[in-house]
């Protein structure tokens, strides 16, 4: 799906960039959710003038991939995500159809794997998780540029 980012006009438009597309569920959508994530970007900087990081980018792939993986290990059925660019963020969003909240576990520095959302959670600007009728919907912002703080503010918040 393409990035809504004209008015059909030629002009920009002054809503956000934003791609959305359905992900299999099966062995390839992470790579694939990564791909899209990169090449989304990737537009954004070159099409859209939006300046990316090196940083944003290798974070924006890991929470992608994480957030992608937790939902295909844990969801049955189709996923659904969606990169939108906001400000001087990237929100990925990921829909899964398991209707179970998404917990960080406890830190514990002698657990063996299973350190997935810790880490998210370490790299975002925001996070947040909403259940809904049919799933879950998993929010993450991410910084365009480097150096910038977490806020406590959902994703998708004024």
């Amino acid at each position: 799906m393409e990035p809504a980012d004209s008015d059909g006009e030629g002009e920009p438009s002054t809503r956000p960039m934003t791609t959305a597309v359905p992900l299999s569920g099966d062995d390839t959508c992470i790579a694939e959710a990564r791909h899209l994530a990169v090449d989304f970007l990737g537009r954004a900087g070159t099409e859209h003038g939006v300046v990316v990081s090196a940083r944003a980018m290798d974070l924006t792939r890991l929470v992608v991939s994480e957030l992608v993986t937790n939902a295909r290990k844990h969801a049955p059925g189709p996923l659904w995500m969606e990169l939108r660019i906001l400000d001087d963020a990237v929100e990925v969003t990921v829909r899964d159809t398991a209707r179970v909240p998404l917990l960080a576990r406890r830190l514990d520095p002698r657990r063996v794997g299973q350190h997935g959302l810790e880490i998210v959670m370490a790299v975002v600007q925001a996070f947040q998780v909403r259940l809904e009728p049919t799933g879950k919907t998993v929010t993450a912002r991410i910084a365009l540029a480097d150096g910038t703080r977490r806020t406590d503010t959902p994703p998708g918040a004024p």
